[in-house]
This record gives structure tokens, C-alpha cells and sequence, in this order.
């Protein structure tokens, strides 16, 4: 009788236990799988859902349908290096490690140092899988900036952004390894490059789907050069009259499939044959989901690393890339920073609904901890837009958006509320512009009105002032 007891509240003890310690597992496999799909250099209007005429993107679209999207988004900054860095770790440019292009002599983009905390690291540690397919920009292999010393378990694409001009590259980068494309040796141009990089990517989630993953695609579509396979690019041959030639780097040529952009006669073809090879891996991606039974439970984001840019054949005016904006990549107009938002969370999210509040690159990550009731980090310039995404009354908003640009003799801007500041050339001040617009009245930003309104430019000037910190590797400066 006494065993009997006893073998009972052992079982009884056994059961206990497993329930006080179950819960933990259940829970993880409860969490939202999160899906980060950023394009480079595609414009506010380059979508079909957001205004472009000239061709269609369905599977984007469907984003858009199906969730919500948000009409004052912007990028991190006005180039890829500094944009990524602030997605990624949550703070703006004046804060952020990495705010400008910049390398480290041979070895490669300029690298995250240790210190660096970022989302991806934050939802590791949450028991995440992590993974990047596309291009970091970030840190050289081996460096503290390489993707797998920075919270990404696996990293499949180019790890140097300036190789990540071409399409038909000598090789790519899969972790610490380097994967020789040999079909593409010499003038070869038999892989092209997005297509493996999307099979690896959808073989993370193949690979990930009884676990959380996070997975980050940072595609190098649409940015020059302009290049895409022949079946997609005669799908737009001949359709976008008078078409666009562009003499770049040949073989033979300096830079020849190390950062020069190709010739391409068929700039126009090029362009839309791109974006639709892009929106059919984003469709891939969705149908990838529904096939592993992840659907309901993934948060899809789609958003791209800044404005149209002008470079290797590209048109922007000519397709409207920056819809009602002023302004391309490099520029702080709107043209070069508001960049589309597109999510997606099936039974979460109000299909079709719209959100104008003002939001940044720099939010992504505490709106990820937020996501998984995760602590968020002390010294970050972001907030949450989940209350944004789920229709709820208590968004907080910014106090204001700061951006700093390097280049071009350098570049400021601050938006608080409708208005917004933009300064040029802030190297020479004999130079230096104080521009202001009201955003609300003039999106465009055609009408100056900065001496209307002393205050207000008074007050962001000063705003300004203080939205940095000092940098020893960004000195924000002639240099």
C-alpha cells in the first residue's frame, strides 16, 4: 500500500514537473515567425499598389491587401551601409555604428564593432533561428561586423555590398565560406545571382519551420547594374519606348564584375523584368509559408533601404520611382528616404487597412521585442509600431526623425510632426541651405517657407544640434 503511494506522488510529481517545465517549449513554438523582406533602392512608387502604371506587382500587392500599409515610413538613411546598420540595431544615424559607405581598405565594408547589439542578436538570444539571404554591407568576413559574429546563425549572399552591383558575380559568401560561382567566370554569366540566394532562403524556412525563425532578406533587386534573366526580360522588350542605353564596364573594363555596372541597350525592359523576378520570390516566400503550415503564424514586412537611385541605366522619372516625392537616393528629400512599408500577419493584422503614422527603420526592432515580450535595450532612438499594426489606440509617436549624409559636401534633416528641416552642403557653411516644409501641406516639398517661419526653423535647428553623438570612425566633417 505504501508503494503504492509512494509510486503515485512520484507520478503525481513527475506530471507536476513536466507541466512547470512544458510551458517554456509550448510558448517558444507560439511565437510569431518573423519574415524581414527589404529591397534595394526601390522607390515609393514603384509598386503597383502604391501608384506604378507601368507594370505590376501582384505578390507585393497581396502584402498590402492582406495587411497594412504604412504611409509614412522611412529608411534609415539615404544609402544601404547606414540604412542597414540603423534597422538593425535601432538607432538613427547619429547614433547608429555604421552611418556612412565606407570600407576598410581592401578588406571590405567598414564593420559593426563589438559592441553592436542588434535585433537579430536580441531574438537569437530568444531562441530564434536567424537567418540573412541577400546582402549585409555590414563587416567583412571574420570581422566583429560579419554576419554570424552580429546574431545571424546562417548568411547566404554577398557579404561585400560594392561586389553586390552585379548580378553574375564570381562567387558568393555562405557563412565563413566562399562559394565559387564558376559558370560565372570570366565574362560567364551562367547563374544569376538572386536565384540561388532565394533557394537558400527558402530552405531556411524548410529547415526552421518547428522552431521561430527570423528571417532577413535584404535583396540586391533593383539596384544597378541592370541586369535580369533573358525570360523575364523579354517579357518588357520593346514595351517601354523610347528605351534607355547604358555604356557601363565590360569585360576588360577596370571594374568589370567587381563593382562597375554591365552596358545594358534595354535600361526600361531591364528594370520591370527586375522588379517582377523580385515579386515573384516575394510570392515564393508566401507560398513557402502556406506549404509549411507557417501562414498564420508568420509577420511578413516588406520595405526597401531608400529612394530610386540614378545609377547604371537606372530611369526613375520615367517610371515615377519616387511617386509624389522629391528627390533619389542620396537626396534627404523625401524621394531618397520615404520608402514603402508593407506588413502582413493573417488574423492579427485588418487586411486592407492603411496607417499614416510617422514611422522609421529605427522602430524595427523594438516593435520585434515588443512582438515577443522581450526586454528592450536602453539606448536606442526607436519605439513600437505593433500597436500600429494590431489597430490599437495607444501608438506612441516620435518626439522627431533625425537623418545625417556624409556624402555630397554633407546633408542633414529632422522631421517633427508636419514639419521638416533639410540643410545641404553642411560642410562649407558659406554654402549651407535651411530649407523647411510642412509635409502636410506641401509632401512634395516644393515651397521653401523657412523665413515664414523663424520659430519653427529656430527650434529643429537647435533640435538638430543635439540629435548626435560623436563618432571617431563617422566624424560627421570634411574628411
Amino acid at each position: 500500500m505504501k508503494k503504492s503511494i509512494i509510486l503515485l506522488a512520484a507520478g503525481i510529481f513527475i506530471v507536476l514537473w513536466s507541466c512547470q517545465n512544458q510551458p517554456k517549449k509550448e510558448n517558444l513554438s507560439q511565437k510569431p515567425n518573423i519574415v524581414y523582406i527589404l529591397a534595394d533602392d526601390l522607390g515609393y512608387g514603384d509598386l503597383s499598389c502604391q501608384g506604378q502604371s507601368h507594370f505590376q506587382t501582384p505578390n507585393i500587392d497581396r502584402l498590402a491587401k492582406e495587411g497594412i500599409t504604412f504611409t509614412q515610413h522611412y529608411a534609415g538613411s539615404t544609402v544601404c551601409s547606414p540604412s542597414r546598420s540603423v534597422l538593425l540595431t535601432g538607432q538613427h544615424t547619429g547614433h547608429t555604428p555604421i552611418r556612412g559607405n565606407k570600407r576598410d581598405g581592401d578588406k571590405g565594408n567598414w564593420p559593426m564593432a563589438a559592441g553592436a547589439f542588434t535585433v537579430a542578436e536580441i531574438l537569437q538570444e530568444n531562441g530564434y533561428a536567424t537567418g540573412a539571404f541577400g546582402k549585409w554591407g555590414l563587416g567583412y568576413p571574420g570581422s566583429e561586423g560579419d554576419p554570424n559574429n552580429q546574431g545571424f546563425d546562417v548568411f547566404f549572399g554577398y557579404n561585400d555590398q560594392t561586389l553586390a552591383h552585379n548580378y553574375y558575380p564570381r562567387f558568393l559568401n555562405h557563412n565563413q565560406d566562399t562559394v565559387w560561382l564558376d559558370d560565372n567566370a570570366g565574362n560567364g554569366e551562367g547563374t544569376y545571382a538572386p536565384i540561388p540566394i532565394h533557394e537558400q532562403a527558402l530552405k531556411f524556412l524548410e529547415n526552421n519551420k518547428d522552431r521561430p525563425f527570423f528571417m532577413y532578406y535584404p535583396s540586391v533587386i533593383p539596384h544597378a547594374e541592370l541586369f535580369a534573366p533573358e525570360e523575364y526580360l523579354e517579357k518588357y522588350r520593346g514595351k517601354f519606348l523610347p528605351e534607355k542605353e547604358y555604356k557601363g564596364a565590360d569585360e576588360g573594363a577596370p571594374r568589370y564584375k567587381t563593382g562597375g555596372y554591365g552596358s545594358q541597350p534595354e535600361s526600361h525592359a531591364a528594370f520591370a523584368a527586375m522588379i517582377n523576378l523580385l515579386d515573384d520570390q516575394v510570392g515564393g516566400i508566401l507560398l513557402k509559408l502556406k506549404e509549411l503550415g507557417l501562414d498564420e503564424n508568420t509577420i511578413v514586412i516588406f520595405s526597401s533601404d531608400n529612394g530610386p537611385h540614378l545609377e547604371g541605366g537606372a530611369d526613375p522619372d520615367y517610371f515615377d520611382s519616387n511617386g509624389p516625392f522629391k528627390g533619389y537616393k542620396r537626396d534627404l528629400y523625401e524621394g531618397g528616404i520615404r520608402v514603402p512599408m508593407l506588413v502582413r500577419w493573417p488574423g492579427k493584422i485588418e487586411p486592407g487597412s492603411k496607417s499614416d503614422h510617422i514611422s522609421a527603420f529605427w522602430d524595427v526592432l523594438p516593435t520585434f521585442t515588443d512582438l515577443i515580450d522581450a526586454p528592450t535595450p536602453e539606448n536606442i532612438d526607436g519605439i513600437s509600431f505593433l500597436p500600429s499594426l494590431l489597430g490599437e489606440g495607444n501608438q506612441k509617436k516620435h518626439d522627431y526623425l533625425y537623418w545625417e549624409f556624409h556624402e555630397k559636401n554633407g546633408r542633414l534633416a529632422l522631421r517633427q510632426g508636419e514639419w521638416k528641416l533639410v540643410r545641404y552642403d553642411v560642410f562649407t557653411p558659406e554654402k549651407t541651405t535651411t530649407e523647411l516644409y510642412n509635409l502636410e501641406s506641401d509632401p512634395g516639398e516644393e515651397n521653401n517657407v523657412a523665413e515664414e517661419n523663424p520659430e519653427i526653423t529656430s527650434k529643429l535647428l537647435q533640435l538638430l544640434e543635439s540629435a548626435r553623438t560623436s563618432s571617431e570612425d563617422f566624424p560627421f566633417g570634411k574628411h
